[in-house]
């Protein structure tokens, strides 16, 4: 089997999230958003599980995201860069706040929409799909203070308001659209996921899935609005994928493991299929939740994504017991190392083979095209004395899960591109780094904000271009 089964017209390319490149957080008129409260450092994950109220920013502490890696001053150099490589398609985020300073705007704002539709035609000057996801973990800090953020229905109406701005201020640029990044990641990151804050003593389990309904309404009512705007608008939910194998053969654990499962795909499942699964009902009794649902929700919720993304980094492992031996500290969704796989530094298992089992099961359960928007290794990168980073590790991650991805092809999954994560090294969501990096081009600057910024090509680079201009056939 060789990675020559790519179609013609396979989209080839690479993914950024507005949060963790651009930002310029303050400027063009942009507000405030969750992950501009996020610090790096050990506040950064009491804040990300919405158990320490920020509210305010502090002045002892660094957010990595103010920052970034300046994408928004310096996109035109970044996508002709991605230019050189090849790409086809490039997956990046609008952040809410800079069309919508506090999200609850009776207007847009100017200066935001002109910043993405020069970004958007930079984009197809060179003949690059922009692949653009609406709410990549960056709800507008004021939705949070005033309403509480998606435990609030009125997000509903913000959220597609704002959605609505996108599809008609950029209608003839973008065709492809995510709704929300990684939904199902809430339920472990309830802050920097959807904007969640804990009250002492309230049923979190409740406040998660009454927030994440709201966000399925919103996503299908923004799903229903692109397709009046344009026909030709695709939609797509997107996951944080990744199967969990039982740890053994005891029966106990296959239930975990399936139950692990059940949870991942909870969201995706309403999306893809347009009703709550049978299953829902005990996992809501057992939680102690009750959802609010209005007259016309499941109505509502008919309206399907038409296509099912994905992020795939590792395969996972669940026992009956998961409490002990987890994979990594620094991992939100937590798992049991797997004996039998490589990790990667930061303790994430490396798993070919789990992304082809990955996606022949939600082709199984779906039965809708596949887009593979996040796969990559997370490394530190060094740069020898001749200037040049020998990143030969991250070639073999990424060639091994292209190679998979193809096989997965073989098999009779429809798939409709593929964008690595991080194309140009970025923060990392997880720890707030630059350390943790996974791009083919590095951006100089370390994990408390040092640097010239400056964009230096690894060997990865040359080796994408090959692989993209052979349509995947040329791995080596």
């Amino acid at each position: 089997m060789s990675a020559s089964t790519f179609p013609d017209g396979f989209l080839w390319g690479g993914a950024l999230a507005a949060n963790q490149s651009e930002g310029a957080y303050l400027e063009g008129g942009k507000g405030l958003t969750t992950v501009d409260m996020i610090p790096h450092g050990p506040n950064r994950l009491p804040v990300k599980l919405g158990l320490e109220k920020r509210v305010a920013l502090r002045n002892d502490e660094f957010y990595p995201s103010h920052q970034a890696i300046d994408f928004y001053h310096r996109y035109k150099e970044d996508i002709a860069l991605m230019a050189e490589m090849g790409f086809t398609v490039f997956r990046t985020s609008i952040a809410w706040s800079r069309l919508y300073p506090n999200g609850d705007d009776a207007a847009p704002n100017p200066a935001g929409i002109a910043f993405y539709r020069d970004v958007f035609n930079e984009c197809r000057k060179y003949g690059i799909e922009p692949l653009v996801t609406l709410c990549h973990f960056d709800v507008p800090m004021h939705l949070v203070t005033e309403y509480g953020s998606w435990r609030n229905r009125k997000m509903v109406d913000f959220f597609t308001r704002y959605a609505r701005t996108c599809f008609e201020a950029f209608d003839g640029l973008v065709k492809y659209w995510l709704t929300f990044n990684e939904i199902n990641i809430l339920l472990h990151s309830p802050f920097s996921g959807a904007g969640l804050v804990f009250e002492a003593g309230e049923n979190q389990d409740q406040v998660k899935y009454q927030a994440a309904h709201h966000e399925l309404i919103a996503s299908a009512l923004a799903t229903r609005i692109a397709h009046e705007v344009n026909p030709v608008n695709q939609v797509g939910c997107m996951l944080a994928g990744g199967n969990f194998y039982p740890w053994s053969c005891k029966p106990e654990d296959v239930w975990a493991a399936l139950e692990k499962d059940r949870e991942n795909l909870f969201f995706i499942d309403v999306q893809a299929r347009g009703a709550y699964p049978s299953y829902s009902a005990r996992v809501f009794r057992e939680k102690g939740v009750h959802i609010d649902m209005l007259d016309g929700d499941a109505e509502i919720l008919k309206n399907t994504v038409d296509f099912v993304s994905f992020s795939y980094y590792a395969s996972r492992c669940a026992s009956a017991d998961m409490n002990e031996h987890n994979s990594s500290a620094a991992n939100i969704v937590k798992s049991l190392t797997n004996p039998h796989i490589q990790r990667s530094e930061w303790g994430w298992g490396i798993d070919p083979l789990g992304l082809r089992i990955t996606m022949n099961m939600m082709y199984d359960r779906y039965q809708k095209p596949l887009f593979l928007v996040e796969n990559g290794l997370g490394a530190r990168d060094d740069i020898n004395v001749d200037g040049k980073i020998e990143d030969d590790y991250r070639i073999s991650y990424l060639r091994e899960h292209i190679r998979a991805m193809a096989d997965a092809i073989a098999d009779g999954v429809p798939v409709m591109g593929y964008t690595t994560w991080g194309c140009i090294d970025l923060v990392a969501a997880s720890t707030g780094e630059m350390s943790k990096r996974y791009g083919f081009v590095y951006v100089d600057r370390d994990d408390h904000g040092n640097g010239t910024l400056a964009r230096r090509k690894k060997k990865s680079f040359g080796w994408y271009r090959k692989v993209i201009a052979s349509n995947g056939r040329d791995l080596d």
